[in-house]
């Protein structure tokens, strides 16, 4: 059963002890959000975090475009001056380390994983810079923080967060009845109202009800309109950078009927919404259903996602619940099934497993003392490119689907080779007399796996410790738990 700790953590040190109860030693860790374990001096709330999206964005929107108007070279050179003086590079690396610090040093490991799994379910792409400056805190305050409630409260969260609006464009969802789109300027500008309806079909399609779930065109059109007014106001001085508000002279007036319920015009519109969208039985199928796959199997059987649905229907969506229905069936059906760990969550393992007192490369990344206003001592670096070049940075999705959970799309050629490459790198990164210590690799499987002797075998063919951390971190075993 040694592989449990891999399926909904990321394994064992090769010292420590397994817990003498895996299955409550793993419930236990999502019954509260505890502080982070980080100890890096930066931990910024999102709001404070997007000051240093709106000082790019209103430098490079008004003086820079000014100034270098017919100088395309000389406005790229100040284009990347200005993102140094922001920390665009430093501020995704200082949220890697916040993330994997819960994964390495915490004593809620699987509370972590779980954490992984709904960041990639509420995805923010990567659009706008918002990977640079938001993505990490709105996954940090908007994500993680909401873990010990109810479903219905995550959703209304991550819905309205300033990050999601952004990404999805709700900022631009303006009723065409509604007083700001009827106002004669936009005849004069040639600026018609519409309905944008981005942000109504990723809610339906991608965070609640799913395809499954019925809705048609006319639905998501409707939805947008009860979404309409939603949206961070406009200055010049912040761009788009205020804080999310109803704005009622850009909603759409008049009755709206999504999934057959009708709604009335206004502010409360959009909660009610997602009430009845997170209490639609599609919702808790689909959700169940990708709980199962992301923890056990790409194909999860009836008989495993029914007693998630239930702790759902029983405790309302409270998510500890929830998560506590998932660890369980992980746990039960443990030995049958074997899980394809994605690129992050596999490095982490390596990492953890190898026993590493592993501190990220640092980065000499000189800041602007006016923007600012400190120096960077963090003890911790993450380039961002590892997780880019393994294909998983948590970030950087491309679409606003997520991440896959499912092996066939992580097993190309090129991804496997970069795993070869990365254990090798992560043997580098643990304590130098390991290097030389020829125990360390029997201690980390014998801690770790049921199967030791088959697993040593195979691994004492390589000649250098070296060899053997890549052979071992690519074995089936690792890459499945």
């Amino acid at each position: 059963m040694k592989n449990f700790f891999r399926k909904v953590a990321f394994g064992l040190k090769p010292d420590e002890k397994a817990p003498s109860d895996p299955l409550v030693w793993a419930q236990k860790q999502v019954e509260t959000i505890p502080e982070f374990n980080w100890k890096g001096k930066y931990i910024l709330s999102e709001k404070e975090m997007r000051k240093y999206w709106i000082t790019m964005r209103v430098e490079e929107n008004t003086t820079l475009r000014k100034k270098y108007k017919n100088d395309p070279e000389g406005f790229r050179k100040a284009e990347r001056q200005l993102e140094n003086d922001v920390g665009k590079k430093f501020w995704p690396n200082n949220e890697i380390c916040i993330r994997h610090a819960e994964a390495l040093r915490s004593d809620h490991p699987v509370l972590a994983k779980l954490w992984y799994f709904w960041g990639n379910h509420f995805t923010i792409s990567d659009t706008q810079t918002l990977s640079s400056f938001s993505t990490g805190a709105y996954q940090r305050e908007f994500i993680r923080s909401n873990m010990n409630k109810t479903f219905e409260t995550m959703v209304n969260e991550a819905t309205l967060a300033w990050p999601m609006i952004m990404h999805l464009d709700n900022k631009d969802n303006v009723g065409p009845k509604s007083i700001s789109g009827k106002d004669e300027w936009r005849k004069r500008k040639k600026k018609p109202a519409t309905i944008n309806e981005n942000h109504a079909r990723e809610l339906m399609e991608l965070h609640t009800i799913s395809p499954d779930g019925g809705y048609t065109q006319e639905d998501v059109i409707e939805l947008a309109k009860i979404m309409t007014g939603w949206r961070p106001k406009w200055t010049k001085g912040r761009d788009h950078g205020h804080d999310v508000s109803f704005d009622r002279e850009r909603h759409e007036p008049g009755k709206k009927k999504v999934l057959g319920k009708v709604y009335r015009s206004g502010k409360k519109g959009i909660n009610l919404a997602i009430k009845d969208l997170v209490n639609h039985p599609s919702c808790r199928e689909f959700i169940a259903t990708k709980l199962c796959k992301y923890l056990i199997t790409d194909n999860p059987t009836p008989e495993m996602i029914a007693p998630v649905i239930k702790a759902w229907e029983k405790s309302d969506g409270l998510l500890p619940e929830v998560h506590k229905a998932a660890i369980k069936i992980a746990f039960e059906y443990n030995d049958k099934y074997k899980k394809f760990q994605n690129p992050e969550n596999w490095w982490l393992t390596t990492i953890n497993m190898s026993g590493s007192n592993y501190k990220y490369p640092v980065s000499e990344y000189k800041m602007n003392q006016f923007v600012f206003g400190f120096k960077p001592s963090h003890e911790m670096r993450f380039p961002s490119w590892l997780l880019e070049d393994i294909g998983c940075h948590p970030y950087k999705q491309k679409q606003p689907n997520g991440y896959s959970d499912l092996e066939k799309d992580w097993l190309s050629t090129e991804l496997v080779i970069r795993r070869l490459m990365y254990a090798k790198k992560a043997f580098h990164q643990y304590k130098i007399s390991d290097q030389i210590d020829d125990t360390i690799h029997e201690r980390i499987i014998r801690t770790n796996f049921d199967n030791p002797d088959k697993i040593l075998k195979i691994v004492a063919r390589a000649k250098t410790n070296e060899e053997k951390h890549m052979i071992l971190f690519n074995l089936p075993e690792v890459l499945k738990a």
